[in-house]
């Protein structure tokens, strides 16, 4: 048996329509390929707060992630895809970027938030960040 080209798959979640969609091609391509998939939700730390804001701050957006990936999980599981759901802090792209070395990811599936071309330029998208700095192949689902 061959071995297939996408045998870890690497879904970032943030919650959003466009992270569902996300995880319903990665499970249809996980089926396909036979393949692991991870679900990872990362924290982003770089808002500027007080130090007795910014733990409470920080609770609240772990509590979060830990609902998005339960239900980015129980999505994939009803899609008859077993995941295994990972939580990180720090800079979005920077992680999703260091959890694909560590779990050998040969794809990473991500949503498009759909920014406007101004917005892209000013900011940047974590789509664009990671077409840019990832390891593996990416697909970016609309």
């Amino acid at each position: 048996m061959r071995k297939s080209l996408y045998m870890n798959i690497l879904v970032p979640i943030d919650g959003s329509k466009h992270s569902e969609k996300a995880i319903l091609h990665a499970c249809d391509m996980a089926k396909n390929y036979q393949s692991r998939l991870t679900l990872l939700y990362v924290v982003e730390k770089s808002a500027p707060i007080n130090l007795l804001d910014r733990k409470e701050y920080l609770k609240i957006l772990k509590k979060f992630g830990n609902n998005v990936l339960i239900k980015g999980k129980k999505l994939a599981t009803q899609q008859g895809i077993d995941s295994k759901i990972i939580m990180k802090e720090g800079n979005v792209a920077n992680e999703i970027v260091r959890m694909a070395k560590k779990e050998q990811s040969n794809l990473i599936i991500v949503g498009s938030k759909g920014l406007g071309a101004t917005a892209r330029f000013l900011l940047g998208s974590v789509s664009n960040k990671l077409a840019n700095n990832s390891p593996c192949s990416i697909l970016i689902v609309k």
